[in-house]
This record gives structure tokens, C-alpha cells and sequence, in this order.
């Protein structure tokens, strides 16, 4: 499933929803994906101040692959 993301919040949302959709807690993906507990809970909560590295280390963890595009502009 492919989702836009334009915030951190929606970010998060998508890490949640697939931990959850795993079966696991908050403490289970945190030590799968090697961050503590603090930082996975402020990332699935939208905290704009999140590490990028540790952001791609949770996604690539769970599953979940971040793709970057070229927008195409109205009017070119």
C-alpha cells in the first residue's frame, strides 16, 4: 500500500499501524529495531525533531520502504 507522506505525524501513523498490524507492543518494536522505547513512542507520535537514521533503521525493521520522488509542478 502506497501513502503520500507530508508530515512527521503521518509517519508515525504508518509505523503504528504496521506494529500493530505485526502484533507487537511499543517495548517489542523498540528492541527489534534496536531504539529505545522513548524514541519509538515520540516517533509514532509525530515528534518533528526525530533522528533520520534512526527513522530509516525503525522503517527498514518493520518492513516499510520510504521512497523520494520528484513532485510534478502544475503549470510546467
Amino acid at each position: 500500500m502506497k501513502n503520500r507522506v507530508v508530515t512527521v505525524a503521518q509517519i508515525g501513523t504508518a509505523i503504528r499501524n504496521k506494529r500493530k498490524e505485526d502484533g507487537l507492543t511499543l517495548a517489542e518494536a523498540a528492541a527489534l529495531c534496536g531504539v529505545g522505547y522513548r524514541f519509538m513512542s515520540d516517533l509514532e507520535n509525530g515528534k518533528q525533531t526525530m533522528q533520520i537514521g534512526k527513522v530509516l533503521k525503525v522503517l527498514t525493521a518493520l518492513g516499510l520502504d520510504m521512497t523520494v520522488e520528484a513532485r510534478s509542478w502544475p503549470n510546467e
